[in-house]
């Protein structure tokens, strides 16, 4: 069976219009290996958490701020299927050392 993600986010912070632009982009690269992407508004004050078959894979407050786009497809292929190519998502930044 196909993982599903949830993106759990707080709406009293604003956070709903990043949190379905985050499962577009997931659902949009990630078609045919997941089951679906669900948004779940937060009770809890500040919390915006990403889980895949409700394991967390990504927390806000630990991390210290929220994923960016490709850090966070990355994440979540290494998860769904590690073999699937990002494409230039997958290059590594030409000035890190």
């Amino acid at each position: 069976m196909k993982p599903t993600i949830q993106i759990e986010y707080c709406p009293k912070c604003g956070w709903m219009l990043r949190a379905a632009y985050m499962a577009q982009e997931l659902l949009t690269t990630f078609v045919d290996d997941v089951h679906g992407v669900t948004l779940i508004p937060s009770g809890v004050s500040g919390r915006y958490q990403i889980r895949i078959n409700e394991r967390v894979v990504y927390d806000r407050k630990r991390e210290g701020g929220f994923p960016e786009i490709k850090a966070l497809k990355q994440l979540i292929r290494d998860e769904v299927n590690p073999e699937k190519s990002l494409g230039h998502s997958d290059k590594k930044d030409d000035k890190q050392d």
